[in-house]
């Protein structure tokens, strides 16, 4: 009995991924009280839905910076030159907002982030970038 012919199904695209620092000093209630560290990633992974996906990784060694959020582009954004954009100082509801409309927009490489997120963006050191996962650095 012939097999019927193989469909290829094309592996899905990387999404823009958004990295959330929670090691040592991102996300402590004991540093930062007052702000709802559970609920900013529940409201980033709200707000982001199918457009991305949002991850929690231990240390990013840049705690100068806490808390920090990595958006990396999508597949598309690479192909278009884009890179992840660090984001630092990340407390308020309206910088997650910011940071959301961005991804459901496209991300890095694909749009601009929005003019406010500038002011929370920063360089990392190749020593740092050398020490994270592919997806991020």
């Amino acid at each position: 009995m012939p097999r019927s012919p193989r469909k290829e199904s094309a592996a899905p695209a990387a999404p823009v991924t958004v990295t959330v620092c929670r090691g040592c000093c991102c996300g402590d209630a004991a540093k930062y009280p007052g702000v709802d560290h559970r609920g900013q990633l529940d409201k980033l992974n709200a707000g982001i839905g199918a457009a991305g996906k949002v991850r929690v990784v231990d240390c990013l060694d840049v705690c100068d910076h806490a808390n920090v959020v990595v958006v990396s582009p999508s597949a598309e954004g690479r192909r278009a030159g884009g890179r992840p954009v660090w984001l630092g100082w990340v407390f308020q509801d309206d910088m997650l907002d910011d940071i959301t409309a961005w991804v459901r927009d496209g991300g890095p490489g694909v749009v601009e982030p929005p003019g406010t997120l500038d002011l929370q963006a920063f360089a990392v050191s190749r020593r740092v970038r050398a020490g994270l996962p592919e997806q991020t650095g």
